[in-house]
């Protein structure tokens, strides 16, 4: 048996890839290529070897800075383009190899050109909108100056026209509160225009009352257009305004009020006449501006789509430089101070490929010395690395989700990738919902190439990463329907007629006495007759419990056997002994015997009451079985399973502990010199532990540890099987809100001749199904799924506390970015 077993060739997701600790010795003219190529290859991880060492105390800390400055400038540039809303051309072009250096140059010219055109371009837009302002309250104002113009005397209503009506004013656009008025009559009365936001026009005006005492006119009108708000660069709605009051004291305080609610005021003559020409001044300024603002618009267009067009390229690059020279920061300087040291690890299958690429590195930096490549032995526990396709990397991550595998431990996902998304079908059976998930799975797949280049959201990139599992999970759904007998909860005739029939013409006692078989079973699932009858829900109650059962029972023995493929792979002969072989014969004495009866029950059809066996089985092992009694010797059988399973508790605990103490106490006295195999030595030791640290042995905390593992399996046998009830209780859940979406919604509505409503209940019946069955009812059976895999299953076998091989890649790099 053990040499058929050595003789089976390895699967490659079975055991994780044999690693190796490598030692580089890289000349400092070669150092940089050698780093480059070995991150285009990706395949080699790292060590940090100056982990003592600030980031601020390594030697290439400088560049580091740099690419970090280079990678700001960059996503200043990729920001302004796209708040431009500028679309680089997809034309290929030829784009020049540049040095870092030289791009470094290029990056600071830009960034200056872009800010300065920014800045001008700020500043020709304060004085449009100023002037824009200026123009609507010479419009809105002219209408109130005018109507209050026979109720005073002209020149004092201006509030010192000499110093308003300046030129330098309408060339400028500067506001009233930058200006001093001149000496003016100081009983007459006065008026100050302005424009203010709409949303705060009822605040300044009783702010306004209130610092006057009521001794003042407010007259208001909406501005026609909208004016770009210089701060958040919003367009907004404005309000004129034109305060009418008398006196120097309240015109300081109206102005004072302007400003801290900022109002904009500009000066407005009285005279018609000068609005007029002041009116013709502004338009003429604001269609030179226009033209002005424009050339600066589409000159900086073309600045930016000029970057657009290398952009992604320099980002690569300075991404890369950056990576290169974190890098180089992992690796020691000799003592000569010629050489930089670097450790790590890679797969061995990858050796040569790596060899090939540094000695490339030394060959294209023209280097007279070679770089040294060479395997070192190390007590460190090597980077787990298992090597995916799209298909299985999905359920990989499931897996590694719960914790990375121990270098060299059997890897779940090799089963995981079929006795998931089946568990979930089992849950999920309906070959119409099956049909659903299938459709959504294949547009994901068809369009792959594509999806994989967009920006996704948090929940469609999750559906994308997952679209092999949604695949298998359909695929299984409309299998396991097919042997529910369930399309939207309806049963169909797909392969035959019912074995069932009517006792007479009528049908009219099919569903209080029931149906006659009068032919052989229903050839592929549950016959559809079972639907709607009075004996429905006991039968799909009864079958679904057995079989999940069943399934529980076959995969927890699978767990089991995988424990003893880890044992026999360390070579631990004590884990075999004194853990597999009294944890099959416990768990297979007791729920192993139920699996049996069930399965005799259906083959034989007897009406032996499973519960009353298995209770007294424990409470009278010796009494008659009578009419439970399923097969001759069934008695006896029992007595011996239950003494069995007595004994693999005391089994499990006590033997392991005390042959590790007495393996070790011979070993301390000269009479054996090997290193433990056993996974109960392997959790006494620290991952960086060195050889001498083995000697380290506590029989309490070990015996401790092992009562506790004995103890958690023996309940969790219990346990265990019962939580994969929740097959049969899902699957129930499904089915039933299936039944009453469709019965009560869908034929219900189709019951009236009414279009109307028969539409409304086909849409309620569509939301229902899609969003509900669907959406919610997948998750659901996705969790309990997962649950089942990572407590059930997993924790039969699985250590999960190794780390991930983490190669320095330029790849995964650009990926998480």
């Amino acid at each position: 048996m053990e040499d058929f077993l050595d003789n089976i060739p390895p699967m490659d997701l079975m055991r994780s890839e044999k690693m190796t600790f490598v030692q580089l010795i890289i000349p400092v003219e070669s150092a940089h290529r050698a780093i480059s190529y070995l991150g285009e290859l990706g395949i080699l991880q790292f060590k940090d070897l100056n982990e003592a060492k600030s980031p601020f105390q390594r030697t290439f800390v400088n560049q580091v800075k740099r690419c970090a400055e280079m990678s700001r400038k960059l996503r200043f540039f990729k920001d302004q383009i796209s708040k431009a809303g500028v679309l680089a051309s997809t034309r290929p072009i030829l784009q020049e190899h540049i040095e870092l250096e030289d791009l470094e140059i290029r990056l600071a010219d830009h960034e200056h050109e872009l800010i300065e055109m920014n800045s001008n371009s700020e500043k020709l837009r304060q004085s449009y909108n100023e002037l824009l302002e200026f123009k609507v309250v010479l419009q809105k104002a002219s209408v109130f100056l005018v109507s209050s113009s026979s109720h005073s005397v002209s020149e004092e209503r201006e509030l010192n026209e000499n110093v308003f009506m300046n030129d330098n004013y309408v060339d400028d656009g500067l506001p009233l509160e930058e200006m001093r008025p001149g000496p003016s009559s100081q009983s007459g009365l006065r008026f100050i225009c302005g424009i203010i936001c709409k949303s705060k026009v009822l605040r300044f005006e009783r702010m306004l009352f209130r610092a006057t005492r009521g001794n003042m006119l407010f007259n208001q009108a909406p501005a026609d257009i909208q004016i770009m708000d210089p701060i958040s660069t919003e367009m907004v709605e404005k309000t004129v305004f034109v305060v009418f009051f008398s006196g120097e004291q309240a015109r300081n305080k109206v102005l004072k009020i302007c400003e801290a609610f900022g109002a904009n005021c500009y000066p407005v003559p009285e005279d018609i006449t000068k609005q007029r020409k002041i009116t013709r001044e502004v338009s003429s300024r604001l269609i030179e501006l226009e033209a002005t603002l424009d050339a600066g618009i589409r000159h900086r267009n073309e600045a930016l789509a000029s970057m657009g067009f290398h952009l992604i390229k320099w980002m690569n690059m300075v991404r890369r430089e950056k990576a290169v020279y974190d890098t180089l920061n992992m690796l020691n300087f000799d003592v000569t101070k010629k050489c930089l040291v670097g450790e790590g690890w890679c797969p061995i299958f990858a050796k040569s490929q790596i060899q090939e690429a540094l000695q490339r590195a030394t060959f294209d930096s023209s280097s007279q010395v070679g770089i040294i490549f060479h395997v070192m032995d190390t007590v460190e526990s090597p980077p787990t690395y298992f090597r995916t396709n799209r298909l299985t990397n999905a359920f990989q991550e499931i897996v590694d989700a719960y914790g990375v595998a121990r270098y060299q431990e059997a890897n779940p996902a090799v089963y995981t990738v079929i006795t998931f998304p089946f568990l979930f079908a089992v849950m999920f059976g309906d070959w119409g919902h099956g049909i659903c998930l299938l459709l959504g799975a294949l547009f994901l797949i068809a369009r792959e190439s594509k999806l994989n280049n967009q920006k996704l959201g948090s929940f469609m990139e999750m559906l994308f990463g997952g679209r092999y599992v949604l695949l298998l999970m359909s695929l299984f759904s409309i299998y396991c329907g097919l042997i529910y007998n369930e399309f939207f909860s309806v049963p169909y005739h797909i392969f035959g007629a019912s074995a069932y029939k009517c006792r007479d013409n009528s049908c009219s006692d099919a569903y209080t006495v029931g149906l006659v078989k009068y032919r052989d079973a229903y050839p592929f699932g549950v016959d559809p007759s079972w639907r709607g009858s009075r004996s429905e829900l006991p039968f799909l109650n009864s079958l679904k419990m057995k079989l999940s059962i069943l399934l529980g029972i076959a995969q927890m023995n699978l767990g089991i056997i995988l424990s003893y493929f880890n044992a026999r792979f360390i070579g631990s002969s004590i884990d075999i002994r004194y853990q597999f072989v009294p944890q099959v014969i416990f768990l297979n004495s007791l729920f192993g015997y139920l699996s049996l009866l069930i399965v005799i029950k259906w083959c034989t059809g007897s009406q032996a009451d499973l519960y009353h066996v298995m209770i007294y089985m424990f409470l009278s092992p010796f009494d008659d079985l009578g009419e439970n009694e399923l097969f001759w010797g069934q008695r006896p059988l029992q007595v011996i399973l239950l003494i069995l399973a007595i004994v693999a508790v005391p089994w499990m605990l006590f033997p392991k502990p005390f042959v590790l103490k007495k393996i070790h106490t011979e070993r301390f006295q000269g009479r054996t010199y090997g290193v433990l195999g056993s996974s109960e030595v392997d959790l006494e030791m620290e991952p960086n532990s060195a050889k001498e640290h083995q000697e380290d042995f506590n029989f309490s905390e070990i015996f401790v540890h092992q009562m506790i593992h004995s103890i958690e399996f023996v309940l969790g046998a219990v346990s265990n099987t019962a939580s994969y009830l929740r097959l049969w209780a899902l699957s129930l859940a499904h089915s039933e809100l299936s039944t009453v979406f469709y019965e009560k919604v869908l034929l219900l509505a189709w019951g009236y001749d009414s279009f109307v409503i028969r539409m409304i209940g086909l849409a309620v019946f569509s939301f229902a199904t899609a969003f509900i069955l669907l959406m919610m009812e997948t998750l659901s059976a996705f969790l309990h799924a997962l649950r089942l895999h990572w407590v059930e299953f997993q924790n039969k076998f699985y250590h999960g506390d190794g780390h991930k091989f983490k190669p320095f890649s330029f790849a995964s790099n650009e990926d998480e970015d």
